[in-house]
């Protein structure tokens, strides 16, 4: 996946959010929003799949230690279109992460790496970014 945007020195702590607004691109395969300490240390890698991997219509959910990819999560309630507007909000504490979706929808995903403040954020693939806000 192409990498649109990578930011680091971030230093969100727990109970902060991560918003991230944007379109997804019409002809969307699939995006992420990767999370964590840096890009060999993720404590959440948000990959909705709309046709990629083998995956369709499915939000892979995983974390990655050291270079090293965890065990995938898979969410089958998918709530993207493609061409749509969309806004993800990512907030954790110790113990877990909650990625908050349009339409009420909400995954959590345990805090495998236990951190307490989030330091780097990638968002690629087919997704335009339209604004990151920290709250």
């Amino acid at each position: 996946m192409e990498c649109g945007l990578v930011a680091t020195h971030l230093n969100i702590q727990a109970g902060e959010c991560i918003k991230v607004k944007g379109k997804i691109l019409p002809e969307a395969k699939g995006f992420a929003v990767n999370v964590g300490k840096d890009r060999s240390n993720l404590v959440l890698h948000f990959n909705p799949r709309f046709d990629s991997h083998g995956d369709v219509n499915v939000i892979v959910c995983n974390s990655m230690e050291d270079g090293m990819w965890g065990t995938e999560e898979r969410e089958t309630d998918f709530p993207f279109q493609q061409g749509d507007k969309t806004e993800i909000c990512i907030s954790f504490d110790t113990a877990e992460l909650t990625v908050k979706l349009a339409g009420d929808k909400e995954i959590v995903f345990p805090n495998r790496l236990g951190l307490e403040n989030i330091e780097y954020l990638a968002v690629e693939g087919d997704f335009a970014i339209k604004a990151i806000k920290f709250s």
